[in-house]
Order: C-alpha cells, then sequence, then structure tokens
C-alpha cells in the first residue's frame, strides 16, 4: 500500500495515523494513550519505559513492556535502588529489554528520586500533575505536524525531575510521557478518542 493510500486508511478509520495499523499499537492508541494516570507506580513505570524508548520507536518498547515490568520487579522502587552490579549485569543479559547500561543504571537512579519525592511531597502523581495545574489540557491538534514536541510544562517537569537526581528525562521524553498519561489530550481532533477523552475529563 503507498504511504497516501495508507495515510488515507487511517484518516478514514478516525484514528491518530501514528498507530498505524499494527494491532497492539492500535489498541494501545485506542485504550491507553491518553487516558489519565494517577497510580504512582504506574506513573514511575511509565516515566521509565519513555526513558528507555529514547532513540527508538514506541512500538519497541510496547513490545517489551510486560518483560520489563517482570524484569524489574514490577517497577518496586524500593528493590530497585538495591540492585547492585550483579544485578546490573544481569539484566544487560536479558533480552526481554533494551540492554543499554546508561538506560539500566538509570533506573536505579530513578527509583532514588522517586522514593525522594515520594518521602517529601507525599505523592508521586500529585508532583507530576502540578505541571498541569491538575487537570488534564484539552488539546486541539487537527494534524500532526502541528503537534510540538515539547512544551513550558514539559521542560518545567524536565528541570524539576533533574534536580531530583532524576536521568533520562529531558523536555522532549517529558512531553511524550505527559501525551501518554493524560496530562495532555493530544489525540487529533479527527480521532475519534479525543471527544471521549474530552467527555471523560
Amino acid at each position: 500500500m503507498s504511504e497516501e493510500m495508507n495515510k488515507m486508511s487511517q484518516e478514514m478509520s478516525g484514528r491518530c495515523e501514528w498507530c498505524g495499523t499494527d494491532p497492539l499499537y492500535v489498541q494501545y492508541h485506542d485504550e491507553e494513550w491518553g487516558v489519565p494516570i494517577y497510580d504512582n507506580r504506574t506513573l514511575f513505570a511509565k516515566l521509565i519505559l519513555d526513558g528507555a524508548q529514547a532513540g527508538l520507536s514506541w512500538i519497541t518498547i510496547l513490545k517489551k513492556r510486560e518483560n520489563y515490568w517482570a524484569a524489574f520487579d514490577n517497577f518496586d522502587a524500593e528493590k530497585i535502588v538495591r540492585y547492585d552490579d550483579e544485578k546490573i549485569a544481569q539484566l544487560l543479559q536479558n533480552p526481554g529489554i533494551v540492554r543499554n547500561r546508561l538506560k539500566v543504571q538509570s533506573v536505579v537512579k530513578n527509583a532514588r528520586g522517586y522514593l525522594d519525592i515520594l518521602e517529601n511531597e507525599g505523592s508521586f502523581s500529585d508532583y507530576i500533575w502540578q505541571f498541569v495545574d491538575g487537570r488534564p489540557i484539552q488539546n486541539n491538534y487537527a494534524d500532526m505536524a502541528d503537534m510540538p514536541t515539547e512544551s513550558a510544562a514539559s521542560r518545567a517537569m524536565s528541570k524539576a525531575l533533574k534536580k531530583r537526581g532524576f536521568n533520562f528525562v529531558g523536555p522532549t521524553i517529558c512531553y511524550a510521557f505527559m501525551q501518554a498519561v493524560g496530562l495532555y489530550n493530544d489525540h487529533l481532533t479527527t480521532c475519534f478518542r479525543h471527544q471521549q477523552l474530552v467527555a471523560s475529563s
């Protein structure tokens, strides 16, 4: 199928074009992407997974997502902060995750930052949602070309998380994270999910 025909097919389906036709990706788009998340651990896990995506496509991480939950003790930060060099070496042999040393080590570093936020702020969810004043921002983009890759809020989040010791949390990664966990409703206005999320907010 030509690129033009493929795009036309996606537009006719009333769905954001970025998810293509891969069933796993379509399901993620239809059921998860942009749905507000308030659970501390789920937000922490999603931030880690978005960091793992750096330089790769999201579908690559999506296909490995269950492996990540298994490999990193269900993203239990209390366990992750105790990972030693032996555990890191073991993870780097795991074909189910992205075997990049800096990314694997960043999970431990980010777990420390996450626990620091829990201890000092009480809630990781409240900490994350403060960057949009606690409510999803309803954007209205009709075309992918109009959608930014970062925002003032994602830059502020990136700066704040880095101060807490996180890495792989640049403004672009933070923006993708904010889109995925519902801080922004960035479904295109031509997508059936856009209005559904507006209605449920």
